[in-house]
């Protein structure tokens, strides 16, 4: 059978489809019917139906589709459609509502205007909310200025201006060893009105946007003009070997992906393209004549072209890191109960670091290191020798054939959200999670060493559309990561991918997601038809 794949070499996508029916033997030893309430009329309702006779016959469940991902270390989805089958064809059941606006202070003024009452308690109510509350509240609040004051229990603020206007800065206290740290007296707390946008932008400034406000991470590199950007070092990461952060500047604050500008995303990308040639023409002895700036896009092109000379030269051996890693946390979430939801350092924040081939093992003998785009490499090597066919072009072929995963006529197909030359954005048939997003390079591009230019471009483009199309859909949280291959590896005819995976409410990770069992409630092609309606919504409005 080859490797476990929803792509069959002829181009389609397989799909498995349970339709349960089976009987079940009664063990249970003893019956307890008990009431459980009555009806208006007094009728009294039982729990007879949960104490059966005698074995029981389950002939009528619910369908589910199970659909191995397209990549097999992705495992597999199922979906249940007795709950798509309510959005079949109906893009306005695909998102979620609105993030409501959520104000004691102002509950409470109202409270005390309807019952004339000025009660001491009330006007000190945010004093007295137990902690796991003012956690909560921090979270949920869209009142500015009930988070300022919230922002008071965290910290200690500077007011050098007068409590009335925005704080100056933080208090600091000297820690010894020559080190300053600021005075938060709740970094659960601080963390979370950090990244909640109602924050008024001064208090954002002074907590957690100015440079050195969150440590000595030096910045190596700047975007400037129609965007603004920081490029931070991390040198004590938890990726070995230090990580790379592009953050928005603090005169660019930007929370929300709709607030993100092309502009913002090509400055963000461009620090990651930069730094990752600059690393790679380090080791291959590729000067670099520019200093002190960032490099043009054209100078870029020229450092990428000479980079891909000297591997084909065959130099790629003497690279120790030829891997790339890309990520991006969007969104921040933080639960009252101490469990940390989403991690984010602040909203539009895109990290990247190199991956060694090899480093020494405790045996003494090379010990290979991980990417997750090896896993990519290693799969369609092994689908090319089950199928004697290269993987890429029959999942773009599946991608353009699709048919609907229920079998119904007359309904949208399709999984392709946008495209264009060089990339395509589309809902995969096997979502890893509800509303996964993937982009992908149409021509075999195994890293963004293949990336040219224009692809560079396209790549930028999509990744905000794929975004934004999500945060318009009610997504607060969302995941994006590169599958990418080795610098120096043999062509594979690899394409770039990239997967964006929103974290959505009441979908903890759980048992099934464990065993990469992914459980769905809505068709991917339902799913893609309301990205697609939203992008052209955006187009129309477009000026």
């Amino acid at each position: 059978m080859g490797p476990r794949t929803c792509v069959s070499p002829e181009g389609r996508f397989l799909v498995g489809i349970h339709d349960p029916g089976f009987d079940v033997a009664n063990f249970r030893q003893n019956t307890r019917i008990d009431s459980l309430g009555k009806l208006p009329d007094g009728t009294p309702v039982e729990n007879r139906v949960n104490f059966p006779p005698g074995s029981v016959t389950a002939d009528k469940t619910d369908r589910i589709y199970e659909i191995a991902n397209a990549f097999p270390f992705r495992g597999s989805t199922y979906i249940n459609s007795a709950w798509a089958d309510r959005r079949v064809g109906d893009p306005g059941a695909v998102g979620l509502p609105e993030r409501p606006p959520c104000s004691l202070s102002e509950n409470i003024k109202a409270w005390q205007k309807e019952n004339g009452k000025d009660h001491p308690v009330a006007s000190r109510i945010l004093d007295l909310l137990p902690r796991p509350m003012r956690l909560a509240l921090a979270q949920a609040s869209t009142d500015p200025a009930e988070l300022a004051a919230l922002a008071r229990h965290s910290c200690t603020l500077r007011f050098d201006n007068g409590e009335d206007r925005d704080p100056t800065g933080l208090a600091f206290r000297d820690a010894g060893q020559g080190r300053m740290v600021p005075e938060i007296r709740d970094h659960d707390l601080y963390d979370i009105l950090g990244n909640n946008p109602s924050l008024p932008d001064g208090y954002k400034e002074v907590m957690v946007l100015r440079p050195g406000i969150q440590g000595n991470s030096e910045i190596i590199g700047e975007v400037c003009g129609s965007t603004h950007v920081f490029e931070y070092l991390r040198r004590n990461s938890y990726i070995p070997w230090g990580h790379f952060a592009a953050n928005m500047a603090n005169d660019a604050i930007r929370y929300r992906v709709k607030d993100l500008t092309p502009s913002d995303m090509a400055g963000i990308r461009h620090l990651y393209y930069q730094r990752i040639y600059a690393r790679t023409a380090r080791q291959l002895d590729v000067q670099l004549p520019w200093k002190n700036r960032p490099l043009s896009v054209e100078e870029l092109e020229t450092l990428r072209l000479r980079i891909c000379d000297a591997l084909g030269s065959g130099r790629g051996s003497s690279l120790d890191f030829d891997a790339a890693l890309w990520g991006w946390n969007f969104g921040f979430g933080f639960a009252q109960s101490g469990h940390r939801l989403h991690a984010s350092h602040q909203m539009i924040h895109q990290q990247n670091a190199m991956i060694p081939g090899t480093v020494t093992g405790n045996d003494g003998d090379p010990y290979g290191c991980f990417s997750c785009g090896d896993l990519v490499t290693d799969f369609i090597r092994d689908y090319k020798a089950a199928h004697n066919t290269d993987f890429f072009p029959a999942y773009l072929g599946a991608i353009r054939t699709n048919t609907r995963t229920d079998g119904v006529s007359g309904q949208p197909a399709s999984l392709i959200v946008y495209e264009d030359d060089n990339i395509l954005l589309f809902a995969p048939k096997a979502q890893v999670s509800e509303w996964e997003l993937i982009l992908m390079t149409k021509s075999p591009c195994a890293h963004i060493l293949d990336a040219d230019t224009d692809v560079r471009t396209s790549l930028d483009r999509a990744m905000l559309k794929a975004v934004q199309t999500l945060e318009t859909l009610g997504a607060q949280m969302v995941t994006g990561v590169e599958f990418s291959g080795r610098f120096n590896a043999p062509d594979t005819g690899q394409h770039l991918v990239y997967s964006f995976i929103p974290r959505l409410p009441y979908a903890p990770g759980t048992f099934s997601e464990a065993q990469l069992r992914w459980i769905s409630g809505c068709y991917p092609e339902d799913f893609a038809l309301a990205c697609r309606g939203i992008l052209e919504r955006s187009q129309n409005d477009s000026p």
